[in-house]
């Protein structure tokens, strides 16, 4: 199976959080489904004003982060790119090690958050995430 979240994946998140699904947010769907990196606002748009050509910018931007809210995609800023959106990895817990030339993303899974914690106030942890950047292999060479 897949790691990335899948079409029918992310419009059942879309569909449990009230959306209704329009032929707009199925292509939105798809754009991810068929990326395996890191997508940044201005692609979407892009690739959104193919099949839509009167779709607003702020409009793909909104549903960015209405869907990151939704935990259907996970968002990252990178130093040189910004911020961007990839699909949300759904099946098992990780975390990424994510290359600051190539944004080239490696999962491991390790988590630091396993081991006790002693935390103030009563404090209870209901999400986390954990990236470590740097650079791979690949662009070591």
């Amino acid at each position: 199976m897949s790691e990335k979240t899948t079409v029918e994946e992310m419009i059942a998140i879309m569909s449990r959080n009230g959306w209704r699904i329009t032929e707009q947010r199925r292509t939105l769907a798809e754009i991810f489904a068929k990326s395996d990196g890191y997508l940044s606002p201005k692609y979407v748009y892009d690739q959104m004003t193919v099949s839509y050509p009167s779709v607003s910018f702020d409009t793909v931007y909104r549903n960015l982060r209405l869907l990151s809210d939704m935990g259907a995609l996970e968002q990252f800023y990178f130093m040189e790119g910004g911020l961007k959106f990839r699909n949300t990895c759904l099946h098992h817990h990780h975390h990424h090690l994510i290359c600051t030339h190539c944004e080239k993303t490696l999962t491991f899974d390790y988590c630091p958050m396993e081991t006790s914690l002693q935390l103030p106030g009563h404090f209870k942890i209901t999400n986390h995430r954990f990236e470590v950047y740097g650079i791979c292999e690949e662009c070591q060479a």
